[in-house]
């Protein structure tokens, strides 16, 4: 099978989510065969839940819609590398692949930080490819902070 990236969409949803004022980060959960099972992009400000991550929302809309617990088989793109919130439950999840965009330096879990899926508590390790649309998703990321650095604070 033909390896076809789905991070276009995942930052078309960042995109979305630098629209209504949420940091830019998109995730698309997507089966084996291609199909995209579930979008999702950052909501922690629309939903006052700071567990409103894009990779969380996208890997609970696949569960649901699958009506499963775990997504085994399944890959996750994402426009930033996941934090640790987002790699336990990445694990949790079984995702097969990890497709993440940028580095987070500062709060990026996967090579940066805690290394979760390094750890030897990890109870599954994805298959990481890190760099996946990169330039595009860390210039989201920098026009978005950079706009926030020249609004009025209140």
């Amino acid at each position: 099978m033909k390896f076809t990236s789905h991070m276009d969409i995942a930052l078309q949803e960042a995109r979305d989510a630098a629209t209504r004022g949420e940091v830019p980060v998109g995730a698309v959960v997507v089966a084996s065969n291609g199909d995209i099972v579930s979008r999702a992009s950052n909501r922690t400000r629309e939903k006052n839940d700071p567990s409103a991550h894009a990779e969380m929302l996208a890997i609970r809309a696949a569960c649901e819609r699958l009506g499963q617990e775990r997504l085994v088989g399944y890959d996750l793109y994402v426009t930033l590398e996941p934090c640790a919130m987002c790699a336990g439950m990445i694990a949790a999840a079984r995702i097969r692949r990890l497709y993440y965009g940028a580095s987070d330096q500062k709060s990026g879990a996967i090579e940066q930080g805690a290394r979760i899926f390094a750890h030897p508590q990890s109870h599954h390790s994805p298959e990481i490819y890190p760099g996946v649309g990169e330039d595009e998703a860390t210039a989201l990321l920098k026009a978005f902070f950079a706009n926030l650095r020249h609004l009025p604070r209140d």
